[in-house]
């Protein structure tokens, strides 16, 4: 199957490349079957003793359209025609993105400061009851990765604020 697969591909490939060739790219492909049922493809002549050869149609291909030709589609800002924002709309959304990722970063901040208060109730009252210090750790990961996660939101919204006009 492999080789009918190849075989084809590079036919596909052929006749793309040599329209005015590709029947000359052609070749005899048979299908073999043998004992126990199993197919098997072979281009080979030689290999093809007791195989039925294959009725394939002709490879067919398409001639890629001339640059410029009719239905080429440019893209809109390749045309000089991209609908452009004026620039008092556009300050109103830079404004409007600003206060949201202010209003994001007084959320996450606060966020931040539960989850180290949390932190910080849960490793005072661990350490006091636990002996194992592998379970202190164990039991305190969930925390310091939810304030890792709340750190990171912040620097990240800090970074996008400081990144604005």
């Amino acid at each position: 199957m492999r080789l009918f697969t190849r075989l084809s591909a590079l036919l596909f490939t052929l006749s793309l490349l040599l329209p005015g060739f590709s029947g000359l790219a052609r070749a005899d492909i048979w299908e073999c079957i043998d004992s126990s049922g199993n197919k098997r493809f072979t281009n080979l002549k030689a290999e093809s003793a007791g195989c039925k050869p294959m009725n394939l149609p002709p490879v067919s291909s398409v001639p890629s359209p001339k640059p410029g030709a009719k239905g080429d589609a440019k893209p809109q800002a390749a045309a000089g025609n991209f609908p452009k924002v004026d620039a008092p709309t556009q300050q109103q959304r830079d404004g409007e993105r600003r206060k949201i990722l202010e209003q994001e970063l007084a959320g996450e901040q606060k966020l931040l400061d539960q989850a180290k208060k949390d932190l910080a109730e849960q490793e005072a009252t661990r350490l006091g009851s636990e002996r194992n210090f592998q379970r202190v750790l164990e039991r305190l990961e969930p925390f310091k990765k939810k304030v890792s996660l709340h750190e990171n939101n912040v620097t990240n919204l800090r970074k996008e604020l400081s990144s604005l006009r």
